[in-house]
């Protein structure tokens, strides 16, 4: 199942490339293993799969531990406590989920903080995480100030009907992407886009899609459409 999903969605992912005018090769695919096996992570890892997010911190230290290949590139995907930056940090190489000053501040902090996604509330939702579009650019500077490497904005976007009206979130945030990269131009990916939706995310941008369901299958622990995981 996972090989075959892996397949289709890499097609998906080249064709939508192709007809924003994009190589297939600017776009990241972010295998979200969350709730899955590590037989299923070896499987794709054997069809050439080297990134990987887990959106749990027992998870992501489990898989770790695991005896899976070391070449594998991880990226955290989901809600960081305080308490579990010790852990996620030393083993990532990307974190999707800068979501609020006191983690910033913590990021700071570390010996060696890994590059981090600002995550943006681009809908104003209240049951969402992130930081409101207007305070985005101070964040960057502060992160940036503090030592830490900002790559770029992450969102997951309100809740759509149907995959066409997520698009106007994402031109938002490829738009404040291009202002922030106005004071830091490294800060140029976008992750936006999972099962639903990434296609859409493809054409007006994306360069990190975040899919899980669509490769796997559906997860044994559900699906949360509040988290940054799929």
């Amino acid at each position: 199942m996972a090989t075959t999903g892996l397949i289709d969605v890499r097609a998906r992912i080249a064709a939508a490339a192709k007809r924003s005018g994009r190589d297939p090769d600017s776009v990241t695919l972010l295998a979200v293993s969350k709730g899955r096996s590590n037989a299923a992570v070896e499987e794709l890892y054997g069809s050439g799969q080297r990134v990987f997010g887990e959106n749990r911190p027992q998870g992501l230290r489990q898989r770790i531990e695991g005896d899976l290949p070391g070449d594998i590139v991880w990226h955290f995907v989901g809600n960081v406590q305080r308490r579990a930056i010790k852990t996620i940090a030393p083993s990532i190489a990307l974190l999707h989920s800068l979501d609020r000053m006191s983690l910033a501040n913590a990021w700071i902090r570390l010996d060696e903080p890994p590059p981090v996604l600002i995550e943006v509330n681009i809908g104003d939702e209240p049951q969402k995480h992130g930081f409101a579009p207007q305070d985005v650019p101070g964040v960057a500077d502060h992160l940036v100030l503090g030592g830490v490497s900002v790559r770029g904005l992450m969102i997951i976007p309100p809740r759509a009907r149907i995959a066409e009206d997520a698009r106007r979130w994402f031109v938002a945030l490829r738009d404040l992407r291009n202002t922030v990269m106005a004071e830091h131009p490294g800060a140029r990916d976008l992750s936006m886009g999972m099962t639903d939706d990434f296609e859409v995310a493809i054409e007006e941008g994306a360069s990190i899609v975040r899919v899980g369901r669509a490769i796997f299958g559906p997860a044994d622990n559900g699906n949360n459409e509040h988290s940054l995981e799929d």
